[in-house]
């Protein structure tokens, strides 16, 4: 722009308007001067500036230093600041106490924990101290108890009432029809304590003797000799029995002469009170001989009844006595299952004389509803049974006419027809057996209908009377319509649809409870005569007899050898497994209940429903075995063996925390020739709480080493020697076991004290807890370590420890009870007898044994194999268990559905189950 306005002034001032460029020149020099001289200003000021400030403050006078550094008292000269520096000061002086004051409360701290850890162990140290003082507690409390009960006066037995031989008469009822117990039994000759003697005729003594049955005579005679109730003195007997029948007709007496020879018996004191006249039938033709026989106040028992000669609570229903002398064969009895068979049901008979002609009259069905005599349903019954057989909804069998001549019966009743084994055949391939009642009402029963029943129940096929008039045997005590349906005659029509309905687990439970019926009540001489005398024995409220126990012959052996303490059985942690026993051996109480239970429980034992208590689930009464105890499940407190108190172990349940007397167990080993394993074994029951005493039972017939010295436990040892080498030797009720509690075990099974204890807690108490391997998955525990090489026989399953608390009980049932054939089984192959023992027990409670499983924490090193990983040993109990099927007709065996594991036990888990447990 210079050079293009100094070019404008060379060319004389003119050019682009001519003056203007002069001013706008001007204006831009101005400005340019302007900015420069502002720049300098603003540059170099400060600089000047700021050097005469530094040389003011390097003066020597430090008086008169303005802007350079000061102490901090010449800060707080300053007014304004003063203020700030007291709060500094005092804020400093406050954090110095504040610090000194947290390295004071660190070091209370440390002394306050180290006090908390002594607390710590001085509070363990007090509850070892309270758990010691509770237990001394305790025992000093049942030790003052017994005191007490020793200086007290005890109930004794009643004197025994005996009957005068001058027996004065009580007063007469109206008519011998109307005879019940109140008046026409003489309780004065039955006392509590009798024990019910009875007294048996010896039918040979009379005329009448020698018309009787060969058969049924030679029978009665040999249940008598083995009855415990009988008894040969007449003087002091409650009962008195005769066998009248069954008698063969060309030498039957008159019914005047056999009424005289009754009459003239040497104990009838005019009126036959306390007399049974038994008369049995052996066929279904037998006849009713007593009808017209004048029998006073004596009881009768016989299978055919009419209603007026029928007494309710007085007179008996027998069943009829097929196999006289003959035990009958468990293997030619069908299975119960499968539950429904090829025929639904099935019928054959005859009717000889109908009901019009024993009537005598010609009357139309609705004039027979109509007028006071009895209906004959018998038309309507065979049209509608054809009609179900004709329609082809059902396989169906009837047959109302027989091929063969039928067999002779009563007026009114069907006829059996064909062979015995015939009928048997034919009611195997039937679900359900129609027995059809006498057409006549007033005949309540009679051989023919018993007939028809014991071959039902024998073979499997549920019973379906028709006829809710009839009083079928042992009426009174059994409950009928849990193994048989009794349906009124006319709901004729409405039978098939009712049987039609009924599910497969009813038929199998009614089935099988008709196979126990028939077992315990018809199948033998003895099930009859016991069941009789049981009904009546329980009529006038007398308790049973004790069970028969097995004498122990001791062996003897020396003692003294200081059994030391296995760490397995000693390391139980913090758990209370109880006292150990100081004082003598505690026995089970006797006689706690004996008499009292017939008063209270008569009622519950005939007529209550089934449950878990019952011994046998679907039957309330047991006259076979003493109906007592029958109820040892539920704890009633009676004690079978001698008639003690028992209970399935309630009393040694409630000992461990409730308050009835104390209770103790009893361990039983078996044991054959394996002296340093049983030695071991005996050791370890050293300290065990509650124990009473071991049982050992030598099953060898080579006695123990006379040099060998038996450990001292602080309880007796028993040795046991049998008479034979048998595994059922395990289960025999030795006389020497005197507690109802009982650890059945072998000598090389290893159990924890802890474990032993767990079995019998109050809670947990398994009925058969067993311990087996794989060959029984449905109702075997766990299996327990082993000691030694098999099982205390030549040939042997693995061990096994078998809690019972009724074992007592069981053990009675075991030896006596229980098929023959089972216990030659386990003779047979030395095996099984576990097996044996778990299946009875399931039959009768029809309970799964609840399954225990030990300490985790248990090893067992160096036990060596033993003989049940054989491959034979497992033949052979799978060849126990088929035959044992059969022998009871169906799998008594029951899966278990639950695992009982003691929180007490504290199982130690590792660290890789660690997660799944709190995922749980």
């Amino acid at each position: 722009e210079l050079m293009t306005g100094y070019t404008m002034l060379r060319n004389g001032g003119v050019g682009n308007g001519g003056q203007p460029w002069v001013l706008r020149w001007s204006s831009r020099i101005r400005l340019t001067w302007l900015s420069f001289t502002l720049f300098i200003i603003l540059v170099f000021f400060p600089l000047i500036a700021h050097y005469y400030l530094t040389t003011l403050d390097d003066a020597d006078d430090a008086g008169k230093r303005i802007f350079g550094p000061r102490t901090g008292n010449e800060l707080c000269e300053v007014k304004h600041v003063q203020d700030l520096c007291r709060i500094r000061e005092s804020v400093s002086e406050e954090l110095l106490q504040l610090e000194a004051k947290r390295q004071e409360l660190n070091s209370e701290i440390a002394k306050l924990n180290l006090k908390i850890e002594a607390c710590k162990k001085s509070i363990e140290n007090a509850k070892q101290d309270l758990l010691q003082l509770k237990n001394v507690i305790s025992q000093t409390e049942h030790s003052y108890k017994e005191l007490m009960a020793q200086n007290q006066p005890k109930l004794s037995l009643p004197i025994r009432l005996l009957p005068d031989k001058d027996e004065a008469t009580f007063p007469l009822p109206k008519s011998h029809r109307s005879c019940r117990l109140h008046n026409c039994f003489d309780y004065s000759r039955c006392p509590l304590t009798s024990g019910f003697p009875v007294y048996v005729y010896n039918s040979d003594d009379y005329p009448f003797g020698s018309s009787l049955d060969p058969l049924i005579k030679q029978a009665f005679e040999a249940t008598v000799r083995t009855n415990v109730y009988v008894t040969e003195n007449a003087n002091i007997a409650c009962v008195y029995i005769i066998l009248v029948g069954e008698m063969q007709e060309p030498a039957m007496p008159k019914p005047t002469e056999l009424e005289q020879q009754l009459h003239s018996l040497p104990y009838w004191r005019t009126d036959g009170h306390n007399h049974l006249i038994i008369n049995l039938s052996r066929k279904s033709e037998t006849q009713n001989f007593l009808y017209n026989i004048s029998t006073g106040r004596a009881m009768v028992a016989q299978s055919t009844f009419y209603d007026v000669q029928y007494r309710p609570g007085f007179d008996i229903v027998v069943s009829p006595l097929v196999h006289a002398m003959s035990e009958p064969n468990f293997l030619e009895i069908p299975p119960q299952v499968p539950v429904k068979r090829k025929y639904l049901f099935s019928f054959q008979g005859e009717k000889i004389e109908s009901l019009r002609s024993s009537l005598q009259e010609v009357r139309s069905f609705e004039e027979e509803i109509e007028g006071n005599a009895p209906a004959d349903y018998d038309d309507r019954i065979i049209a509608t049974l054809k009609a179900v057989q004709d329609s082809k909804l059902d396989f169906v069998l009837v047959e109302f006419t027989c091929k063969n001549q039928p067999k002779a019966s009563l007026p009114t009743e069907w006829a059996l027809c064909g062979e015995r084994d015939d009928r048997l055949e034919l009611l195997k391939l039937s679900t359900f057996a129609l027995i059809i009642t006498p057409g006549d009402t007033r005949l309540l029963i009679s051989a023919g209908c018993a007939m028809r029943l014991f071959e039902a129940l024998e073979v499997g096929a549920i019973p379906v009377v028709l006829g809710e008039q009839v009083q079928l045997p042992y009426n009174d005590v059994i409950r009928w319509n849990e193994a048989a349906l009794i349906i009124p005659k006319p709901r004729i029509t409405e039978v098939h649809f009712l049987l039609r309905s009924i599910s497969d687990n009813d038929l199998l439970a009614m089935r099988r409870q008709g196979r126990f019926l028939w077992e315990t009540y018809f199948s033998t001489s003895d099930n009859v005569f016991s069941t009789v005398l049981a009904i009546i024995r329980t009529r006038i409220q007398i308790p049973a007899a004790p069970i028969r126990e097995e004498a122990a012959v001791e062996i003897p052996h020396r003692s003294g050898k200081a059994a030391g303490t296995d760490p397995n059985m000693a390391d139980n942690g913090d758990l209370d497994l109880g006292p150990v026993e100081t004082e003598p051996p505690y026995a089970s109480p006797k006689y706690l209940r004996n008499f009292t239970l017939t008063a209270m429980d008569i009622y519950r034992n005939w007529n209550s429903a089934p449950g878990p208590f019952h011994l046998f689930p679907y039957t309330p009464f047991d006259p076979v075995l003493p109906s007592e105890a029958k109820f040892l499940g539920s704890g009633t407190g009676f004690r079978p063996i001698g008639g003690g108190a028992g209970g399935s172990g309630k009393e040694f349940q409630a000992a461990l925390g409730g308050n009835v007397p104390r209770e103790q167990f009893t361990v039983v080993m078996l044991t054959y020739e394996r002296e340093e394993v049983l030695m071991n074994s005996l050791e370890r029951l050293n300290g065990l709480p509650y124990l009473n005493k071991v049982v050992v039972v030598w099953n060898s017939p080579k006695l123990p080493s006379e040099d060998l010295l038996w450990p001292d436990i602080g309880v007796p040892i028993m040795v046991v020697r049998t008479e034979k080498n048998s595994l059922n030797n395990r289960f025999l009720p030795w006389d020497e076991i005197e507690t109802e509690a009982i650890l059945s075990i072998d000598d090389d099974a290893h159990l924890r004290h802890d474990e032993i204890m767990f079995g019998f807690r109050p809670l947990f108490a398994p009925v058969c807890a067993w311990e087996e391997g794989n060959t029984l998955p449905c109702s075997m525990a766990s299996e327990p370590p082993r000691r030694g090489g098999g099982r205390p026989r030549a040939r042997a399953p693995s061990s096994r420890a078998v809690p019972l608390h009724a074992l007592q009980y069981y053990a009675y049932l075991y030896s006596y009870v229980m098929p023959q054939a089972i216990r030659d089984m386990v003779d047979e192959y030395i095996n099984c007898e576990d097996i044996a023992m778990n299946f009875l027990v399931s039959h009768l409670t029809r309970k799964p044994p609840i399954k225990v499983t030990s300490r985790w924490t248990f090893r067992c090193p160096g036990c060596p194999q033993a003989l049940s990983h054989d491959d034979s040993h497992f033949h052979e109990r799978h060849k126990c268990i088929n035959f044992f099927v059969k022998v009871y007709g169906y799998m008594p065996l029951l899966y278990t559905q639950f695992r009982v594991d003691s929180v007490l036990f504290k199982t130690r888990l590792p660290h890789d189950k660690t997660k799944c447990f709190k995922f749980i």
